[in-house]
């Protein structure tokens, strides 16, 4: 919410002494988001479930998954389809995933991991032959 001539004190007497406590905006100070209060209460209620363990167990199959999805984006570039008609567009998806499956089999072997934030499923598997 904008307030016109948020700079100026008191009755327009000149620019508040103590507005660097509140804000550090240059132009126009201060702005809030009042949203009704059912809303309000519905993003406090989610930032707070955000804390529990199973919401975060939940939410890292999902990160893994959105993870899947920009690499094929940005290797492949399949935002949108080359090709009319549902077998071409499955037979380019099929591509994709296997070219998706060689860049990973790569990093794998070669010791390079892709993203250096998390283990993959397949570097937490034990592969050493049991003796």
């Amino acid at each position: 919410m904008r307030v016109a001539g948020a700079d100026l004190g008191v009755l327009g007497a000149g620019p508040c002494p103590v507005r660097a406590e509140c804000t550090n905006a240059t132009r126009w100070g201060r702005q809030l988001t009042l949203r009704p209060r059912p809303l309000q209460e519905l993003i406090d209620a989610n930032h707070t479930a955000r804390q529990d363990q199973t919401w975060q167990a939940k939410y890292a199959l999902r990160a893994g998954a959105e993870g899947t999805i920009r690499q094929a984006t940005a290797v492949t570039g399949n935002r949108r389809t080359r090709y009319r008609g549902l077998g071409k567009t499955h037979l380019e998806h099929v591509y994709s995933a296997v070219a998706l499956n060689l860049i990973r089999l790569d990093a794998w072997w070669s010791g390079q991991p892709l993203d250096h934030t998390r283990t993959s499923h397949l570097a937490r598997l034990d592969l050493t032959p049991a003796a």
